[in-house]
């Protein structure tokens, strides 16, 4: 070491690595809190609000379905309402049978639920298509009537469909019941926007591939929007079979009547007995329960359709 040259020590330093984007304990906790746990006020409050939405929705049925389950001689009418019957009986559902045709009725309705299920699969399925991927002069201004048929509410066309039918010739029957709702706008735009996200290079290698327009459809096109399909037919169905205003103004033969006006036979000569009306409401609710069962699978997928399956 030479002379006049000083020896500086150089106390070593104890270095902390912290994540990017942190400040330290704190921000660690509060990260933790955003993506895991939450506080116990807000659980309990979406608990509680769950809870209510669930009261709201379901309990009707449940009560329906404990009336049309009480005998006659169970109150129905306590100031502390019984969810549970005391005697549980099938008595009720035996005498909707006896008292109106209701076999006659769901076949009436079954018939108006196909051609209305069926008609929607087809024709909205062919029209989104045409509307999502294929191009033609006045495209928009179809689109642009699709779109405005959604603010007309059905009772604003329910004279002129009822006109268009009966010049037809099909004033009571079931099939003019039907027809009407065979295509519904809203389906159609269901069905263009779950077509519009498939990738155009689908379309472009199809075409390549010389692909007609019918096959890029029913070979590219309809395989990838099985659950859209599903949930069209699904709200097809219900509506149908729900629909009460317009096949009551259709029809006029008895023989002729779907479910829901035939029940309005138990509601006008049994009106003082609720347990018979709730037996028929239970007997028209379980098509509709055995159908969404059946295509539950296939309609929860329906809100993430589009998407190319490799």
């Amino acid at each position: 070491m030479t002379a006049g040259t000083e020896r500086r020590v150089v106390p070593p330093t104890t270095t902390t690595t912290t994540p990017p984007g942190s400040t330290g304990r704190g921000a660690d906790r509060r990260r933790s809190r955003a993506f895991g746990s939450m506080r116990t006020g807000e659980k309990i409050g979406r608990y509680a609000l769950l809870v209510l939405v669930l009261f709201i929705s379901v309990g009707p049925f449940l009560w329906q379905l404990s009336t049309s389950l009480k005998s006659t001689s169970e109150d129905i009418y306590t100031k502390i309402p019984q969810l549970w019957p005391s005697e549980p009986t099938l008595d009720n559902y035996v005498r909707v049978l006896d008292t109106i045709p209701i076999g006659s009725f769901i076949g009436n309705s079954l018939f108006v639920a196909v051609f209305a299920v069926g008609g929607n699969i087809v024709f909205s399925t062919l029209a989104g298509f045409a509307l999502a991927r294929l191009r033609f002069r006045g495209h928009k201004i179809v689109l642009g009537l699709f779109l405005a048929t959604l603010i007309l509410p059905g009772e604003a066309t329910i004279i002129a469909n009822f006109v268009t039918i009966r010049n037809f010739g099909l004033a009571d029957t079931l099939l003019g019941v039907a027809l009407p709702g065979m295509i519904a706008a809203l389906n159609v735009l269901l069905m263009y926007n779950a077509f519009r996200q498939l990738p155009a290079e689908i379309d472009e290698a199809a075409v390549i591939d010389g692909a007609s327009a019918f096959q890029r459809f029913w070979r590219v096109g309809l395989p990838s929007v099985k659950g859209t399909v599903s949930v069209i037919a699904i709200f097809s169905f219900i509506g149908a079979w729900d629909d009460f205003l317009w096949p009551l103004i259709v029809l006029t033969s008895p023989d002729q009547f779907t479910l829901t006006i035939g029940l309005q036979y138990l509601s006008g000569t049994f009106s003082n007995d609720q347990r018979m009306i709730a037996a028929g409401s239970m007997i028209a609710f379980i098509p509709i329960a055995i159908v969404f069962a059946v295509l539950q699978r296939h309609f929860f997928k329906g809100v993430e359709e589009g998407g190319v399956k490799g």
